[in-house]
């Protein structure tokens, strides 16, 4: 590791990180850098390593725009990041600023980058009220198509206005599954013209969850003529908001495992203080009701604040869970507050051929802390992350406090010792 770069940057060092991938400078004020979240590292075809990830000022600015950089395998060493989207911000009302964007590469290698992109009308929030648009790559990211917009379906929670886009994001990685196209969940929060709020704070926008597979991504179509399926048209995921008078829902950032028996399993995080789940035995078509996650069937609940508690495949019948281990309610912390995203704990999880929740998992182990220190007013370790295999070792890539881009090596002799509770008698 470079010795250097963390006697320069101290805060950096805080969650140990095994690989370095950008440090912020802060030197422009026009397009700043200091905000650095949604990181998805993905494989090219040729092997090597590129990332996405979405920078600004900090969350929520005006100044929001899609970045890409570029490894060889290895993931040691990273290019400055460049701009691929969302320069042309206009910082007073936050028009064309481009946010959450990810990646999919076709079986030629071409990379197809989607995102929304702010229009300049807001339904819900500015940085998630946005139109779908995208790009694409023949040449591993060297350049870029002309900026292009899919038709992304539109769906029973969204403005009855025409002229309104949706309030969408696609926090990971879509996942190749069964007979190899795309499957991508979606958090929609539901515009308020379908669903008022119970209150003004923005834990009680009321939300559902969508999954959208992508029909045609291999034969490597333009922007414009890229299929996107609604699967869950009509059948939105929905988690009762606890107490809520409205009766609303909130439940987002699903997380996609496939599991031995050809089932899909997704993790989503809630407001109930607790995380859910839901399984598809039809490759994403339809989907059981959402349940309170468990660390098994008769268990305790997985408990985990409104904040992103991602879940990778380890290996077949093997994943991992990360996630704060409480319920939004964290020392002289209550209510989801942002200062409650912390710490990350890991749980080591196992196929469950005779589950109703089909994945069990083991006892908390401590992973990484900020200590509530804060770094360009974040001081959360929100799991903006995503999950790849480098030199045979499984890695999390994630956002320290949404200002460094690191990695960290997950330990397979630690999961390995894990405790899995026993069922109640």
């Amino acid at each position: 590791m470079d010795t250097e770069l963390f006697a320069a940057n101290p805060e950096l060092g805080r969650t140990s990180p095994d690989y370095v991938i950008y440090v912020p400078k802060g030197t422009d004020e026009r397009i700043p850098d200091t905000g650095n979240e949604h990181f998805l590292v993905f494989r090219r075809k040729d092997g090597t390593f590129a990332a996405v990830w979405t920078q600004s000022g900090h969350e929520g600015q005006y100044n929001q725009h899609i970045v890409f950089a570029e490894s060889d395998a290895s993931a040691r060493s990273w290019s400055a990041p460049r701009i691929i989207a969302g320069e042309k911000f206009d910082p007073e009302t936050g028009r064309d600023m481009c946010s959450w964007g990810y990646p999919l590469v076709s079986r030629s290698g071409r990379i197809y980058v989607l995102y929304s992109k702010h229009i300049g009308v807001n339904d819900v929030f500015t940085h998630t009220t946005g139109r779908l648009a995208g790009i694409y790559s023949d040449d591993n990211g060297k350049s870029w198509s002309a900026e292009a917009y899919p038709d992304f379906p539109r769906s029973e929670y969204d403005s009855p206005d025409p002229a309104m886009p949706g309030n969408c994001i696609t926090w990971q990685k879509p996942l190749r599954f069964g007979d190899g196209r795309y499957l991508a969940g979606i958090t929609r929060w539901i515009s308020p013209a379908r669903a008022t709020p119970s209150d003004g704070n923005w834990i009680h926008a009321p939300s559902v969850v969508d999954f959208l597979r992508f029909e045609n991504l291999d034969d490597d179509p333009e922007i414009p003529d890229l299929k996107l399926t609604l699967l869950t048209a009509g059948k939105s995921l929905r988690f009762p908001i606890p107490d809520d008078p409205r009766g609303n829902s909130l439940i987002q950032e699903p997380t996609l495992n496939e599991l031995p028996d050809g089932r899909l399993f997704a993790v989503m995080r809630t407001v109930a203080g607790t995380a859910a789940w839901s399984v598809s035995a039809d490759g994403g078509e339809s989907w059981s009701e959402p349940e309170t996650l468990r660390y098994g069937d008769g268990l305790p609940p997985v408990e985990q604040p409104l904040s992103p508690c991602p879940c990778y495949t380890l290996s077949k019948g093997e994943y991992v869970l990360f996630y704060h281990n409480h319920d939004g309610h964290y020392g002289p912390w209550t209510a989801h507050a942002t200062e409650t995203r912390r710490p990350i704990c890991m749980a080591y999880g196992k196929f469950d051929p005779e589950g109703r929740q089909p994945v069990r998992f083991s006892a908390p182990l401590s992973w990484i802390d900020s200590d509530n220190i804060e770094l360009n007013h974040r001081c959360d370790l929100a799991m903006y992350s995503s999950f790849e295999y480098v030199d045979g070792r499984p890695v999390l890539f994630f956002p320290d406090r949404k200002h460094f881009l690191v990695g960290k090596v997950i330990d397979r002799a630690r999961l390995a010792n894990a405790v899995f509770p026993k069922k109640r008698a």
